[in-house]
């Protein structure tokens, strides 16, 4: 078990990327700009990858009544996030030390991996509800107002992964490095498991 709580552990303490690196990543490419804007989506803000992208989306989204990018202290999210990451990594290398000296068995290392998946799962929900209220609930006094053949009112929302055409822009929305260090994480919270699963069985 000293294997697999070793693994539990690292596993767990990777997800602490994600107070260094971008969760998520969101560019917008058009020929008017020969060098794409883009967005840094960090679990405590919104950063612009360039100087001065934030204002030139936001700038662009004023024309079509798009609201500005939130600040952090305008999103509940940026502020309940990090202490979610913090009380599973703290719970992760808690339930890996457990391990480690025989009080806990494999299985809470598998728990672990439930639970951070569950909210994964809501944190990518609520983004997604976030982007959609972002790019449809638009001011009806914006400057340009553009509608369907049909005469329903565009919306802008951005893809939460993958790639969509929007107006004149290609809008591409995908995971970033921290992402990635907590993908690995977690994989290695699963691997712990069968780590330890299997010292088990060799024993009995």
């Amino acid at each position: 078990m000293k294997k697999a709580s070793l693994i539990m552990i690292i596993g767990s303490l990777l997800l602490l990327g994600l107070f260094k690196f971008p969760l998520w990543h969101i560019q917008l490419e058009a020929p008017q700009y020969p060098d794409p804007l883009g967005m840094h989506i960090f679990i405590e803000g919104i950063q612009g990858e360039e100087e001065f992208d934030i204002q030139n989306i936001d700038g662009l989204n004023h024309y079509i009544g798009m609201r500005t990018i939130p600040k952090p202290e305008e999103m509940w999210e940026f502020e309940v996030f990090p202490l979610v990451i913090i009380a599973m990594v703290v719970l992760g290398v808690l339930i890996g030390i457990l391990g480690f000296i025989g009080k806990v068995g494999y299985n809470w290392f598998l728990g672990w991996f439930v639970l951070m998946s569950v909210l994964g799962v809501l944190g990518m929900y609520d983004f997604n509800a976030w982007l959609t209220d972002y790019g449809s609930n638009l001011d009806p006094n914006a400057i340009m107002k553009l509608t369907h053949p049909d005469g329903t009112p565009m919306t802008y929302s951005p893809p939460l992964l993958g790639h969509e055409k929007m107006l004149n822009f290609d809008v591409t929305s995908l995971p970033h490095t921290g992402a990635w260090m907590m993908f690995v994480g977690m994989s290695l919270t699963v691997v712990a498991f069968f780590v330890g699963r299997r010292k088990r069985e060799k024993r009995a």
